[in-house]
């Protein structure tokens, strides 16, 4: 622990932004994780058969198969067959779209806090490197003649190091959110798909 608090002052106030900075990415791409797997994210097998059900006209057999089920395909396709069976077809076409804009909302939540860290981290870094770099420089300046290229040296890698840490953090928390992205779009065709499967039988039935 001694020998990490020690790397930590070598980059400065800088470096310790980063360090928390990185926690707090790692512990939201788990949070994520963790949250997607309980919304059921990935899991559209349920919803597929109760739509197929649905569009065979065995309606109540289709609701009664997602009655307990809270994955967010689950909680559009019941919205969207509760209302085609009550509301006209335009004002069920709406309440759908409003149940999935809020799924997708509870789908998309903490995104936005990793693509801050994705901006700053790196802007961090390069402060730090900055700074480093003048304190570098102002050292040289007051050696004067006796100045010492390896001195000087050493200020300028360790100023370095917090441009590498923030490129560091910002690079897999990049690669998270565009993975995350990725999955809210998969999401929004699948509500898209299946709520059209489920009004357009509604409307014909």
């Amino acid at each position: 622990m001694t020998d990490i608090i020690a790397f930590l002052n070598v980059g400065g106030p800088a470096l310790w932004v980063i360090t928390g900075l990185s926690v707090i990415t790692l512990g939201l791409i788990l949070w994520k994780l963790w949250r997607l797997s309980l919304m059921g994210a990935w899991r559209r097998d349920a919803t597929e058969a109760a739509v197929d059900q649905w569009q065979r006209g065995q309606h109540d057999s289709a609701l009664s198969s997602l009655r307990q089920r809270t994955g967010l395909r689950a909680r559009v396709v019941k919205a969207a067959m509760q209302a085609s069976q009550t509301l006209p077809p335009e004002d069920a076409r709406d309440e759908t779209t409003r149940v999935a804009r809020g799924a997708l909302m509870d789908a998309g939540s903490g995104l936005r806090a990793l693509d801050l860290i994705a901006t700053i981290a790196p802007l961090v870094g390069l402060l730090g490197t900055v700074l480093g770099m003048i304190d570098a420089f102002q050292a040289l300046q007051d050696s004067g003649a006796r100045a010492d290229p390896s001195a000087l040296a050493g200020g300028i890698w360790e100023a370095l190091l917090t441009t590498a840490a923030g490129m560091a953090v910002a690079i897999p928390a990049s690669m998270a959110l565009s993975w995350f992205d990725s999955i809210n779009d998969r999401l929004a065709h699948d509500f898209d798909d299946l709520a059209t499967r489920i009004l357009t039988k509604g409307k014909q039935g």
